[in-house]
């Protein structure tokens, strides 16, 4: 699984109370605390106004990068915002994110086409959020044509299939499964990726949703996620996950993250 880190993201109150008070240490501390839980990505999303987006995002990737080397995952729902922040990266992350929607596929993979960059990508588009399985598989279908014309190899790409709210959903999570496990056997070495926390807005003991529904995902071939990487009963549910499908020989990454602490008895 690969863990996208969260918690560097102006949405979330506490967060977005540090950015607004330029308090850098709050922020270095969820870099490092984030690292420590063994992320492959640090998140960066500034969530404020478009005129200070921008210099905001170099602040917080500055800070970033003061205090590790994890690769950075660029976010914004403003691509060129995205490109830009680009720049100010020590080493290639992922780029979160492109959709169908205006020109932000052609804008994005304009640039990260020739680079190392990977990239998380939407299923949706002009017409908004599909609202059947099918109808998001030809979005994907439609991705995939503009990935492979600028020579993108599928490894590159996380695709979110589009992770609803639970208590709005009368089939559960029958059409993400239905998704993801499309998706995969067309493009096996392709990346599926989702915001966890996302299943259970509007619920009550959301961490008891978050962590039924990765299971299940994984299940289907959910192998990218972005999350809270210090909950550690989450990570404990991924690692053992990922044990119980086969995918970690002899438990011995299961292992090693309970001694390093990652999940588990806290001493």
């Amino acid at each position: 699984m690969i863990i996208i880190g969260e918690k560097i993201n102006g949405a979330i109150p506490s967060t977005a109370k540090a950015i607004a008070a330029k308090d850098a240490d709050f922020i270095k501390n969820l870099a490092k605390i984030q690292t420590e839980a063994g992320v492959d990505y640090i998140d960066v999303c500034a969530s404020v106004d478009d005129d200070i987006e921008l210099e905001t995002m170099k602040w917080l990737i500055d800070l970033v990068q003061e205090v590790t080397d994890t690769p950075i995952a660029v976010d914004s729902p403003n691509v060129y915002t995205c490109i830009e922040a680009m720049k100010y990266c020590n080493k290639p992350g992922l780029f979160n994110s492109v959709s169908l929607e205006g020109d932000k596929v052609d804008a994005a993979f304009k640039v990260i086409a020739d680079t190392k960059w990977e990239c998380v990508a939407l299923l949706n588009s002009d017409k908004g959020i599909p609202k059947t399985a099918k109808d998001r598989l030809d979005v994907f279908a439609d991705l995939m044509a503009k990935v492979n014309a600028y020579g993108i190899d599928p490894s590159r790409m996380h695709i979110d299939p589009l992770v609803e709210m639970l208590c709005t959903s009368e089939d559960g999570i029958a059409m993400v499964v239905e998704v993801i496990k499309s998706i995969k056997e067309q493009y096996p070495t392709i990346h599926v990726t989702g915001a966890v926390s996302n299943i259970s807005f509007n619920l009550p003991a959301r961490k008891m949703v978050n962590m039924g529904f990765t299971v299940l995902a994984m299940n289907a071939g959910l192998d990218s996620a972005i999350l809270d990487p210090t909950n550690g009963d989450l990570m404990g549910i991924i690692y053992a996950t990922e044990a119980l499908l086969g995918e970690d020989d002899y438990c011995m990454e299961y292992i090693g993250a309970y001694r390093e602490g990652i999940f588990g008895l806290k001493k």
